[in-house]
This record gives structure tokens, sequence and C-alpha cells, in this order.
């Protein structure tokens, strides 16, 4: 498979503190540290982990939302952290978010015919009038909504049903790459199956590729082909879903799964509670930065930071402790 993004070495640090305030000093967070990835075309590429982690950081640097303190972002070929402000706004035709909060993400004092339609006349992909509402309605057909609810506002809606316009405007420009950062969170439980059923199909249909943002293994286990697990700023581990899911090679990853639901009770494996809270993004640890929580963390754990390497086919974990499987290969 072809790569359309990546990612190399990326950085973002925030200062927090300091400036006039007496005996305040600055503090760094390191939001997202040192983190290299790609997604390939077609794909949907899941980033999980607790809150506060870094994920929808890490999807706003994808997208240039906000700007990498280092590292290089590669779509479709093109260096993003080259671009003007004036080339990278042509680019966004092609990246496309879809927000957690449906009641947030839209403007309560704009139709949905003016929601959807903004996209298009922000790129002039519409002639008349005419022409806007005609793709307006076609867009509201494809993600499940009637075509008279152009004219009515956000505060009519559902909360699932204003997700279903919120992916309406994220895909109205044909993109490649959608981050959805966790676009299922607030909604009913009987809600989110129809929306992440609707995001397959539409993928299915037009082929961009997804980075869906999550903090529940469960949610992702139908919509994911590969995962990664995010701890404190850096993935600690990536691989085909069924490699994580079925054996998974970090604590966190194995201890994020045992809190996951299980749907056959059979197989549901005893609960991982771990110790202590999340350190803070000021004061990452050491070494391996799961090891004051860690189950199994050594002496080696608080000292030196485990790198990320492959343990088995295409399934690569950051722990000192996780034992590479032999890959087969090919006579």
């Amino acid at each position: 498979m072809t790569a359309i993004l990546r990612a190399d070495n990326i950085q973002k640090v925030f200062s927090s503190g300091g400036g006039l305030s007496f005996g305040q000093l600055k503090q760094e967070v390191r939001a997202v540290d040192d983190i290299s990835l790609e997604v390939m075309k077609g794909e949907t590429l899941a980033l999980v982990g607790e809150s506060g982690c870094g994920k929808s950081t890490f999807g706003r640097l994808l997208l240039r939302l906000i700007e990498p303190s280092a590292g290089r972002i590669v779509f479709d070929g093109i260096d993003l952290t080259t671009l003007s402000h004036e080339k990278m706004r042509a680019m966004r035709q092609k990246l496309q978010m879809i927000f957690q909060d449906p009641y947030g993400s839209l403007s309560p004092r704009r139709s949905v015919a003016d929601i959807i339609g903004e996209p298009l006349d922000a790129f002039g992909l519409t002639r008349s009038k005419r022409e806007k509402r005609e793709r307006v309605a076609d867009l509201l057909n494809q993600v499940g909504l009637s075509p008279s609810a152009m004219d009515r506002y956000p505060r009519q809606f559902s909360g699932g049903q204003r997700q279903r316009i919120g992916i309406a405007r994220a895909i109205s420009l044909e993109p490649s790459f959608i981050v959805a950062d966790e676009p299922v969170s607030a909604l009913d439980v009987s809600v989110q199956a129809q929306i992440i059923n609707l995001m397959q199909d539409l993928q299915k249909k037009k082929g961009f590729s997804f980075l869906f943002i999550a903090h529940d293994l469960a949610v992702v286990r139908h919509i994911a082909d590969r995962v990664a697990v995010m701890y404190l700023g850096r993935i600690v581990e990536i691989g085909p879903k069924r490699s994580v899911y079925n054996a998974p090679q970090h604590p966190y990853t194995q201890a994020l799964l045992s809190a996951a639901p299980e749907p056959d009770p059979d197989r549901k494996a005893s609960r991982i509670v771990l110790q202590g809270d999340v350190p803070s993004p000021t004061r990452i640890p050491a070494g391996c930065s799961f090891h004051t929580r860690c189950p199994i963390a050594q002496d080696i754990c608080k000292v030196e930071r485990p790198p990320l390497r492959e343990v088995a086919a295409a399934q690569f974990a950051s722990c000192h402790f996780a034992k590479p499987k032999p890959i087969p290969v090919p006579a």
C-alpha cells in the first residue's frame, strides 16, 4: 500500500507560566513527543489513548491547524510544513476534519445550507445558488438526512443528526484525508454505531483515508485497519487491528484492552488495574514514560527510553520486555 500522509519526528511543545507574574516559572508541555507514522491510501488508522495524551493535538498538527515545533508532515508527496499560508489554504480542499462536539462545531446562527455550502463557496466549486443548493441536497442525502433539512438550524436537530451535518461538511470538498477527532464520544451509544457505519460506507464509496481518534478501544474495533496507541505524547504500540487486539505487546495496550467491553463473556480476560495517576505532561518521567504505572517495570525502564521496534509482522511496540516473534521471510 502507498502512504498518503507521513509524519516524521513530529513534536509539539507548549509553554506555560512565566510572563509578568513574580516567581512564576516557565514550564514546557510536550504534548506530542517525536511521533513518526504513516497513513495509507484508503485506510483507517485509529489513534487511541487516555484523555490528555496528545491525540487531538496530533490530529490538528497533521492538518497544520496548529504548527509543529519540529518534524515534517508529508501529504501526497508534498511537505506541508514548508508551505506558505496561501499554499496551505489551497491544500485544505484535500484535508478535512470531523470535530468531536456536534453541538459546538456548528454555528447556531447559520442554516444547514450555509454550513455545508461554505466550503463550496470558499473554493468556488459551484457557479450559482441553484447549483449550490443541489450540491447541498446531494450531500445531505449521502449522510442520511432529508434535503428539506437545509433550511433549518442546528438547534433543531439531535446530536447524531448534527454530526451527520458535520460529516456532510467534511466530505463536501471530496477530500483525500480526514481527521475524525472522537466523532462519536459525545453521542448516545445507540447512535454511535450508526455514525461509524455511515463513515465506513462513505469511505468505501469515496476512497479517502481516516485518522480516527478515540479514547476507547471498543469504539474502533469495527472501523480501524490499524491501531496506534498513544501515551503521554508518544506512540507506544502500532500495528494491524487483529494483531493489536489479539496479541497486544505493550503493557499499556494490554491494560486498555482489559478495560474494554468484551461481547463474548467467555473471552473476557481479567482486568488490569494500573497503579497511580498519569504523570503531568510538564514532568514526563525519564526512560519509558509508562514505567511509573507499569506492572512489569524494571530498573532499565527508569533510565532508558525503549525504541519502537517490530515485535511481529508490521506490529511495533515501545517496551524493553516485548518479545519479538519470528517474522516470516518470503521464499
